[in-house]
């Protein structure tokens, strides 16, 4: 890991899932964690905080305008949304003083531990009681999206996440807005890897 100083705040590079990612120095990578069609996630240690986080990098993020707008539209609803049952954004990593060209966007959110697909298919057999308090939590986290006029274009259990507190998340936010019932939807293609 190469460190290298960019004025305030130093940056270090360094490899996972074949893509190369350039973060502040205050994240250590712990490993890969997922990948799907518009990033690569990691775990990393922040040692400022002391807390594990997850690291999103969307590659070339401003190559396609209409993915760049998604994109965008994307981070700034995630950024208003404040609900325990929905992931958030707790940082936009900025790109280096240094750097002449900004393509890449790095987003760190919460780390989750996994996913409802992952608890469905283990060994672990799950009760009425998992059931209901798994359909409760992602009721809380959909009522919530809706109740902003914004719908989740994804909803699947590779995207309901959990820590070890049993409490859901919904991510790959596949949204779409709309300001009237059953009007035009825009629909993002957006779609964070499978494990946030």
């Amino acid at each position: 890991m190469a460190a290298a100083a960019t004025g305030p705040t130093q940056y270090h590079q360094f490899r996972a899932s074949g893509q190369q990612f350039e973060v502040p120095v205050k994240y250590q990578l712990i490993r890969p964690v997922g990948h799907g069609a518009y990033g690569v996630v990691i775990s990393s240690q922040d040692n400022s905080s002391g807390r594990k986080v997850a690291i999103k990098k969307i590659k070339r993020a401003f190559d396609d305008r209409v993915d760049a707008k998604r994109i965008l539209r994307e981070i700034k609803l995630m950024k208003k949304f404040v609900h325990e049952n929905v992931i958030r954004i707790l940082d936009l990593i900025p790109p280096p003083l240094t750097s002449e060209e900004f393509e890449d966007v790095y987003i760190v959110q919460d780390l989750m531990e996994t996913d409802l697909h992952r608890i469905i298919y283990s060994r672990q057999p799950l009760t009425i009681d998992h059931i209901q308090y798994f359909v409760y939590q992602i009721l809380r986290g959909l009522k919530y999206i809706h109740s902003a006029n914004v719908l989740h274009r994804d909803l699947k259990v590779a995207n309901i996440l959990f820590t070890h507190m049993y409490c859901s998340l919904l991510c790959s936010h596949l949204f779409s807005h709309t300001n009237k019932p059953f009007g035009f939807f825009l629909a993002s293609l957006y779609s964070l890897p499978t494990c946030c």
